[in-house]
């Protein structure tokens, strides 16, 4: 699918891992989420990907803090595409997992993770079995949330075309790629291009890049004329050097500015719920259900 001189600017507040001792920019509380995304709303932003935190900054499933989270940011941005985390690195069961999508009615998540294959992170593993991976994309199917599907190599999208033949994710599809982690891909012109080749018809797709391989995934995905996913979940600081401790907003700022020199600006929630066949917001949020 051309996206046309706009991109998809995916916001990645806060992630599992980084802490205040890490960052103290990093929002944790619901209400420290919702005002960091008013901010980026400002600024402009598509899709919020979101991660609860308990009380001990701890990652969370909790139903009520999921609540709490996306009710505070449809106060002021009813139509922003609100993504939520199904990651199972500290709880991998099914159900724990799956606790976000059964929200309803206003609170309803327009969209839901589904990383496509287990893989190593720095300090930790993310099991994903294929089961598990067929169970969650058939729960968001059932309930009509669109999945935000996570791609850290080649053999990840392969996984997405197989779920795809299998009639459990339906188009338009959109693919989150992730570059820069020490055990999948990394953010070089000639994989990028390479998994951009892979991605099927009637697909949306951004790029993220972890720690220092944030900046340049950006860039090449602006240049590619794809979207961005940035924020503090992926890297916490401002310059490639590590000296300086970034904030979502200065992130934010920079690939506006990037876009900018290349003529693009980012797509809004009204377009992207257009393009991606979901529900216009306000009140309806991801993908109607046939009952």
């Amino acid at each position: 699918m051309h996206q046309e001189n706009t991109f998809v600017m995916n916001f990645a507040p806060t992630g599992m891992v980084p802490k205040r001792k890490d960052n103290p920019h990093v929002p944790i509380s619901p209400q420290e989420i919702a005002d960091q995304v008013q901010e980026a709303t400002e600024l402009g932003i598509t899709i919020v990907h979101l991660h609860a935190r308990d009380l001990d900054e701890q990652p969370s499933h909790d139903i009520d803090l999921y609540a709490e989270i996306i009710q505070r940011v449809r106060r002021f941005a009813p139509e922003l595409v609100i993504c939520v985390s199904l990651s199972g690195r500290l709880k991998p069961d099914f159900t724990s997992r799956a606790t976000p999508l059964q929200l309803t009615g206003e609170l309803k998540p327009d969209m839901g993770s589904l990383t496509l294959s287990s893989l190593n992170f720095s300090r930790q593993a993310s099991m994903n079995a294929p089961q598990m991976i067929q169970q969650l994309a058939g729960e968001m199917l059932r309930l009509g949330v669109v999945p935000e599907l996570e791609a850290f190599d080649g053999g990840m999208v392969n996984y997405g075309l197989y779920l795809i033949k299998k009639g459990l994710i339906n188009p338009p599809f959109y693919f989150n790629l992730i570059f820069g982690n020490p055990f999948n891909a990394q953010a070089d012109p000639l994989t990028f291009g390479a998994i951009l080749t892979q991605l099927p018809q009637q697909s949306l797709w951004g790029v993220g890049g972890i720690g220092n391989a944030q900046t340049p995934s950006a860039t090449m995905g602006l240049a590619a004329g794809g979207g961005v996913r940035i924020g503090l979940e992926d890297n916490l600081f401002y310059d490639q050097e590590r000296t300086t401790l970034a904030t979502n907003i200065n992130l934010l700022k920079r690939v506006h500015r990037i876009a900018e020199e290349l003529g693009q600006q980012a797509m809004s929630p009204k377009t992207f719920r257009e393009k991606m066949e979901m529900q216009p917001g306000n009140g309806a949020y991801g993908r109607k259900v046939e009952r």
